[in-house]
């Protein structure tokens, strides 16, 4: 009988895919010692979003993360991060030395293995990072990334076995230097028979001796049984989770596998009693957490339309966040298109959150209007080669948006040339503010930019949520008025005694609230779609030129500069920044 290695993910996906990446590490450590106690020796507890989460959301340091569970875990745990290619643990492209940087900083502070992998599936992008995590005494897990396509598409536009055993090959012709090989399917969207297929032909090809990983999420139903198709065409290890960050949006449980796996010629090996008692210490620890509805559920349009499950209750929290969780429907609907056009890069961080971003523009600021950043360098090749050639027409129009020409360089000589990435420039942001030049210090700037600027000076907000928060949130109103809008429309809600009322707002006039200005003519610059002020720009009394960037909004990790329509004079700021605000919300009034 074979018995099947597990990786437990509950402490990094398990978080990333149920609770948006936002948990508190006090929190989840009783969690582990149970679970290391149970006999679990390998655990994911870092990188992904468990990086740059902590500082934009949870107020803390993942270094101190990462030191604090290598000491609960002791010296002989595998501990395992995760690790996006040239992009390392951010959603933009690093240069070499913060590739570099990213392996010795994680080997310093506890890791054992990194998992590597890009989206795109472009072997350049693995090569330089893979060399950097063996050159800092690390196991590099070099890994393909797996995404089911609808009928009809998987044939014509790669993922398909051959497509994966062909990037495998390619990995092996670079002679990139790994220690085991992971097939990761973020989406859960990839069939049980691609599965057993890849697996089995990358079998024939691989030494013996290599182990070879297998990576998928619940999110379509169909995690256990793309793992038992895995098993029988003879993957060692499987990625695992504990109640309650397990099933759902995230891994199969430890529990479910072990009991798919009886009676056949496979076996977990563990104590089945102590990690039902691990597992109800973990759901103890995690019981303040709000838990998504969202995260807990299986989704059969996701394989039409996929959206990773470490990726869809972060975004699905993030829009709770700016108020426009009720688009998320139209949004799921739009990735379809938006993948196609693309170029079918496998939908997991960063290439999903650049799917995301692209069908939430398409939403909220008409479809094709707006060619998000990430989106429009990822077709134009600033992120490596697309699996297929995205688009002419959407290419070309992120040409023009964007200002820059299609590219076939490599990643890395692109960024090397980039003077606003480096040690250099991160280390002259440190000075600059007054903060302490380290190497971990470097790193946090250099892969989460002004926000880890903002975290390092302690003035990042907290963003963790509890469900006490959203049950406030769902409380009754207190008596009083209120104005309310709704798809657009603002309403009057007076709630007293007697009961609700609720009446049509009258319109406002645009230029109501500023001083009469001396020309009589005025314009309102608005919000563009739902989002958080990050700050202004100009101040009263400004004059500005007609496309001047005048307020920057943030929506779904997403920065939107809002531009003046005209020239004109600044005569009334209506936000602040952290504001939330809706689509058509004023945010500058200009004198025309």
């Amino acid at each position: 009988m074979k018995t099947i290695k597990f990786m437990d993910t509950s402490f990094r996906d398990g978080f990333q895919s149920c609770y948006g990446a936002r948990v508190k590490t006090e929190d989840f450590l009783p969690a582990i010692e149970a679970a290391k106690a149970a006999g679990t020796n390998y655990f994911e507890m870092g990188g992904g979003a468990r990086f740059q989460s902590l500082y934009f959301y949870c107020q803390e340091d993942a270094f101190d993360m990462m030191d604090k569970i290598r000491e609960v875990t002791g010296p002989d745990a595998e501990l395992q991060t995760l690790s996006r290619g040239a992009n390392v643990v951010g959603l933009i492209s690093q240069c070499r030395e913060i590739i570099d940087l990213h392996a010795k900083m994680f080997k310093k502070h506890g890791v054992s293995t990194i998992r590597n992998f890009d989206a795109l599936n472009d072997v350049r992008n693995l090569a330089y990072s893979g060399s950097r995590i063996k050159a800092a005494g690390l196991n590099h897990q070099v890994t393909v990334t797996l995404m089911g396509l609808p009928p009809g598409l998987n044939e014509k536009y790669a993922h398909t076995p051959e497509f994966y055993v062909d990037r495998l090959k390619q990995i092996l012709d670079a002679e990139i230097p790994f220690d085991s090989v992971a097939f990761k399917d973020a989406s859960g969207t990839a069939t049980p028979a691609v599965i057993y297929e890849t697996i089995k032909q990358a079998r024939k090809i691989l030494p013996s001796e290599v182990s070879i990983h297998v990576h998928t999420h619940e999110t379509a139903g169909m995690g256990t049984s793309c793992y038992m198709a895995a098993i029988e065409a003879g993957c060692d290890c499987i990625d695992l989770a504990m109640k309650p960050a397990s099933g759902g949006t995230c891994q199969p449980d430890i529990l479910t596998m072990w009991h798919r796996l009886r009676g056949t010629d496979y076996k977990l090996d563990i104590d089945i009693d102590k990690i039902i008692e691990a597992e109800r210490v973990f759901t103890d620890c995690m019981d303040k957490y709000f838990l998504p509805p969202e995260a807990t559920e299986v989704n059969p349009i996701i394989p039409f339309s996929p959206m990773p499950g470490g990726a869809l209750t972060a975004n699905t929290q993030m829009m709770r966040d700016n108020n426009c969780l009720d688009l998320y429907p139209q949004v799921i609907a739009e990735m379809q298109e938006v993948v196609a056009k693309g170029g079918f890069g496998t939908s997991v961080t960063p290439v999903s959150q650049f799917y995301f971003q692209q069908a939430f523009a398409n939403v909220t600021q008409g479809k094709w209007k707006k060619i998000t950043e990430g989106y429009g360098k990822m077709v134009l090749g600033y992120f490596g080669a697309t699996p297929a050639t995205p688009d002419a027409e959407i290419v070309k129009l992120a040409s023009d948006q964007l200002g820059l020409e299609p590219t076939t360089e490599d990643v890395h000589d692109i960024n090397d040339k980039n003077e606003n990435l480096g040690i250099k420039p991160a280390t002259d942001k440190l000075k600059a503010a007054n903060l302490e030049v380290t190497d971990e210090n470097i790193f946090i700037v250099s892969t989460c930019g002004d926000k880890g600027l903002d975290f390092l000076n302690g003035e990042m907000p907290n963003g963790v949520r509890y469900k006490e928060d959203e049950v406030k949130a769902a409380a009754p109103a207190e008596s009083g008025d209120y104005s309310v809008t709704v798809e657009g429309k603002t309403f009057n809600v007076h709630v007293g005694p007697a009961g609700t009322s609720v009446a049509p707002a009258a319109a406002a006039a645009p230029a109501a609230a500023a001083a009469p200005a001396a020309s009589g003519n005025t314009e309102d610059v608005v919000a563009p779609m739902p989002s958080t002020v990050l700050g202004c720009n100009v101040a009263v009394g400004d004059v500005v030129a007609e496309g001047d960037v005048l307020v920057t909004v943030e929506a779904m990790k997403m920065e939107t500069p809002v531009s003046a329509p005209c020239a004109g004079t600044v005569s009334q700021i209506c936000v602040e920044k952290g504001q939330k605000v809706n689509p058509g919300d004023v945010l500058i009034v200009l004198e025309v």
